[in-house]
């Protein structure tokens, strides 16, 4: 640490994002790896498996290192989705429908970007984002419920993909 210390703010964020770079490549090397051994369909299983125990990780050391609380709700999680790992390279919207359900969308997502650039069709992510963001979302509070709004497969809109996150208010209803 004693490195960082010496070092300003913009050559911080500049790390930060070097950091976030480095580890969405080791993500994708690794996936790449696999897919090639053992074909597309293991390696997106595979994938959903490890990104249902980073994103637990994820969430938890989010929730810790922020002292966010204990059944913190849709509030919590705004400001942990703010702070994911890939927050700091991708560009993503969040808002309140209502006070009861929170919107999230990856408008710009450094993978399917890079797939776009080399002609590729977009990465199919939805069977691992499903995993991925009920488990972060389950692990900032129990009470929250995750579903889809769009995600690759699915067209590709104005983002890349869509969450909806919703908790039961006081009275039992959405």
């Amino acid at each position: 640490m004693e490195n960082f210390n010496e070092l300003s703010r913009d050559e911080l964020l500049k790390l930060l994002q070097m950091f976030a770079k480095n580890w969405l490549a080791h993500d994708g090397s690794w996936f790449l790896a696999v897919e090639e051994k053992y074909g597309m369909e293991t390696a997106v299983e595979l994938d959903a498996k490890s990104w249902e125990r980073f994103a637990v990780a994820e969430a938890s050391r989010i929730k810790k290192d922020l002292g966010l609380p204990e059944g913190g709700g849709l509030k919590a999680l705004e400001k942990a989705l703010r702070y994911r790992m890939y927050s700091a390279i991708n560009t993503q919207e969040i808002e309140f429908a209502d006070e009861n359900t929170l919107l999230f969308k990856m408008v710009e997502c450094r993978v399917q970007s890079t797939r776009r650039r080399k002609n590729l069709p977009p990465f199919p992510c939805k069977p691992v984002g499903v995993v991925e963001f009920s488990q972060f979302a389950k692990t900032i509070d129990e009470r929250i419920k995750t579903s889809v709004i769009s995600c690759p497969p699915d067209p590709v809109t104005d983002f890349y993909c869509g969450w909806k996150f919703t908790i039961e208010s006081e009275t039992g209803k959405p």
